[in-house]
């Protein structure tokens, strides 16, 4: 679809958080069931029914104004959803995997706090009143959304996941030392 409009880049961008929810949609289950954490999985788990709510709201704006919120795919979010799988892939240190999670979470919150933030703005420059009410609804979820993760990578999944870092520095000081004794021993 041409953008020739301030109408039809609302449009567009409508379609674009359509399909990045569905992504979420589809992608946020296997997040959910890969993290330890059972805090990490409640706050997903709330986020993935949250989530079930913006893409009923993306309809509904569609409908209102006479068109349909399918039809494109949101490459960043396709993007931003590889980088996930990569972390689920490499990850082998389950606080650290949730570190990492945590991390591509945010990342795509943040995505979705700047895609409703500007629809929200091009919903306000067009008058689109109802439009502007649902998006900004939905705006306030994401930054909610990514607050508790925030407040949970601080609270302690970060602290844990590093804490197995100072072990490994620890297990790799105490074997150098035993190394450095056996040798002197030797001599």
């Amino acid at each position: 679809m041409p953008m020739e409009t301030m109408q039809d880049l609302f449009v567009d961008e409508i379609k674009d958080l359509y399909s990045a929810e569905n992504q979420i949609l589809k992608a946020l289950p296997k997040i959910i069931k890969a993290v330890q954490s059972p805090q990490v999985q409640q706050a997903l788990s709330e986020h993935l029914r949250v989530t079930e709510g913006h893409v009923r709201r993306l309809e509904q704006i569609a409908s209102q104004m006479g068109k349909r919120p399918s039809g494109k795919k949101c490459m960043g979010m396709e993007g931003l959803i590889e980088e996930g799988k990569e972390a689920l892939k490499e990850g082998k240190d389950p606080d650290v995997l949730d570190a990492a999670l945590i991390g591509a979470a945010q990342k795509v919150e943040h995505y979705e706090i700047a895609g409703y933030g500007t629809a929200r703005a091009h919903a306000m420059q067009l008058g689109e009143q109802q439009a502007v009410t649902l998006l900004e609804q939905t705006l306030e979820e994401e930054k909610e959304a990514d607050q508790k993760l925030t407040e949970l990578a601080e609270a302690f999944v970060n602290q844990r996941a590093a804490q197995d870092d100072d072990e490994e520095m620890e297990d790799g000081r105490d074997g150098q030392q035993m190394m450095r004794q056996t040798t002197s021993r030797r001599m």
